[in-house]
């Protein structure tokens, strides 16, 4: 599960939500090109799911008060589930089945998007000014490493299944009168910064993310996959990573409470000083863990120096023999 907040797919955030409305456009605006008269992809949010392009900017737009020129107006999420999780969801659901439940998922999502800022009142998307648009394709952009070695061409149509959602929230809150900026990401740690702007934390935003996709979807998550593994073998110290080994090589996925991927958030977040320190907070799993520690190593028997001389011997005889016969 890929979520991911920028500023803007057309660069500049600081104006008008004009550009970046029309940029996500394209796919209707392409239907409308080549004349195929497919039912048009409309905008949707907590309260409606046919919303049109000019009440979409208008209403981001007016949402700006006390903001200065050079302030952020609004902010741009990804929600891009992984070719995994979007097999799940076709056998699940079908092509139009997951295009509905995508954006069901979507409002949870600004539910822990609001969440996140800590503010009073702000504690639902309803809270939120903010508007999602499904989308079909994804398309090659000349960044991409396929047109850079010219296997594919900046506009192309990627392959497999590439539903997402693009959702564009207003920098202000639905009241207009509260600011909330994803880019404080002081969390907590700046006390007026945080009062005056809230504090956000990204990577629990995404964590947040990815157990509600498993939990809507009951979707089976490999330890391998989660954001809490990649992270840590890719940014973690070496006990993390030590740890998390050890829970990539559990046989089973759940044992009492606990299951290998609530360890791994837990590894992610460095709540274990070590090996030990996890196998002793973790009740029946931890005894799971600790046996795993202590079984028997095999070690393949060496023959003693005795029986390593015939050998040699019975060997340098057959050579001979075999050398008499030649």
């Amino acid at each position: 599960m890929f979520i991911n907040i920028t500023t803007s797919e057309t660069g500049d955030n600081k104006g008008s939500s004009g550009a970046l409305v029309n940029y996500l456009e394209k796919e209707n605006q392409m239907q409308t090109e080549k004349g195929k008269g497919l039912e048009l992809e409309n905008w949707f949010n907590g309260t409606g799911n046919e919303i049109r392009r000019q009440e979409v900017r208008m209403t981001l737009d007016r949402n700006i008060a006390k903001l200065g020129r050079s302030d952020s107006k609004f902010f741009l999420i990804n929600i891009s589930p992984s070719q995994k999780e979007l097999a799940h969801l076709y056998e699940k659901y079908g092509k139009e089945g997951t295009k509905e439940k995508l954006k069901e998922f979507a409002i949870k999502v600004m539910d822990e998007y609001a969440k996140n800022f800590k503010r009073p009142g702000i504690n639902a998307h309803k809270d939120l000014l903010w508007y999602g648009k499904h989308e079909n394709y994804r398309y090659y952009k000349h960044t991409d490493k396929e047109v850079k070695g010219g296997i594919r061409q900046t506009g192309e149509r990627k392959e497999g299944r590439q539903d997402h959602i693009q959702i564009i929230v207003s920098r202000k809150d639905i009241t207009n009168t509260i600011k909330l900026s994803p880019q404080n990401t002081s969390k907590g740690r700046n006390k007026a910064h945080s009062a005056k702007l809230g504090e956000f934390n990204r990577t629990a935003f995404k964590q947040s993310g990815e157990s509600l996709f498993d939990d809507f979807f009951d979707y089976n998550r490999g330890l391998k996959d989660t954001l809490a593994y990649v992270n840590t073998m890719k940014n973690g110290t070496a006990a993390q990573k030590t740890q998390m080994n050890l829970l990539e090589n559990m046989p089973y996925q759940k044992a009492g409470h606990y299951t290998i991927n609530d360890l791994g958030k837990s590894v992610a977040e460095g709540l274990f000083e070590s090996v030990g320190g996890m196998i002793g907070t973790t009740g029946k799993l931890g005894a799971d863990l600790l046996s795993m520690l202590m079984e028997p190593v095999y070690i393949a028997p060496q023959p003693s120096a005795t029986e390593g001389s015939k050998k040699k011997k019975k060997k340098k005889g057959k050579t001979q023999s075999q050398s008499l016969h030649r």
